[in-house]
């Protein structure tokens, strides 16, 4: 893997906290709910059972969770036999005062898939998103970043992370709009407000040239994901920007010439709807990390650009024709 839903209200305060700005979670149970998460990911990757951790997760990460869990389920129905227990720690949290719901955090944490110290050294964001007082807290977004990448976010007196509205006037573009904007820089390369880079430029490129091959062809549509565990969600970051994420869905159609034959990779083939005759629908969900300047301009992005810092993507279904 190669890799915040916010709301401003008043300080009016109800019985069940409904317009209370209140901290999203406690630490205690935020560390707990990251405890939790880890078991349960490891059991489900341990016996390739999606049922395993399919509390634990929604939104993009649990699309592409339980997708992969049901293909590696096809392809090693007798459970994975290279699992090695996932661990986290060295885990900080950053929590957002907020009314109404839905409440989310962030947590950053060193994990065992790496080498500390070295080149390869990364941390583990991971939001938790809880869509009410009866809801559990699940995973929605994972991104995967060298420790440099990750920004300062803002926080007030009492250490507490600032949400920023979906709507925010304060950034250069407001995180309601980054999906729309990412799919159709995807297609088109415009607008051009996504800094170079192997999410953005390289990733149009590497489809450029696997757009037309000898006797087949492949097409890309992209759309937003806005709504629901799939919104985006974003934090205040000290320079006046934001730390953000958002999902999109990406499809890629391959169409063979009469007589070509459509090759099918078996994590592919577990998730097939239909025969592959002449092509092939991939669907895949994209979450992306990115850091979104402020108004104005600032030291976000040097060319006012968005940067994305990583994207999980995970294939979700496939239909043959």
């Amino acid at each position: 893997m190669a890799t915040a839903l916010a709301l401003t209200a008043g300080g009016c305060v109800t019985v069940h906290g409904e317009l209370a700005v209140v901290p999203s979670v406690t630490k205690a149970e935020a560390a707990k709910t990251l405890r939790e998460f880890t078991a349960a990911y490891n059991a489900a990757d341990k016996a390739h059972d999606p049922d395993l951790d399919a509390a634990h997760v929604t939104g993009a990460l649990g699309a592409i969770n339980q997708a992969g869990l049901t293909s590696r389920g096809v392809t090693y129905p007798e459970g994975n036999p290279q699992h090695s227990p996932l661990e986290l720690t060295d885990a900080e949290f950053a929590i957002p005062k907020k009314a109404g719901w839905p409440r989310f955090f962030v947590a950053d944490a060193d994990s065992n898939r790496d080498r500390d110290d070295s080149a390869g050294d990364n941390r583990w964001l991971i939001v938790f998103l809880r869509t009410g007082p009866d809801d559990a807290w699940q995973a929605a977004y994972l991104t995967i970043l060298f420790p440099q990448l990750i920004p300062e976010l803002k926080t007030d007196e009492d250490g507490f992370a600032e949400p920023v509205a979906l709507d925010s006037t304060a950034l250069a573009h407001a995180p309601r709009d980054l999906g729309e904007k990412y799919a159709s820089y995807l297609e088109t390369g415009k607008p051009e407000v996504f800094e170079d880079g192997p999410h953005t430029s390289g990733w149009r490129d590497s489809r450029k040239k696997e757009a037309t091959r000898p006797g087949r062809s492949k097409q890309y549509l992209d759309e937003p994901l806005n709504r629901d565990d799939y919104a985006p969600l974003a934090l205040a970051t000290e320079d006046g920007g934001a730390l953000a994420f958002f999902t999109v869905r990406n499809f890629e159609r391959e169409t063979a010439a009469k007589g070509v034959r459509i090759a099918v990779h078996p994590d592919v083939k577990a998730l097939l709807r239909g025969e592959v005759h002449s092509s092939l629908t991939k669907e895949r969900v994209s979450s992306q990390a990115v850091v979104v300047p402020p108004a104005g301009g600032g030291s976000s992005s040097s060319s006012g650009k968005v940067a994305v810092l990583g994207r999980l993507t995970g294939l979700t279904s496939a239909k043959g024709a």
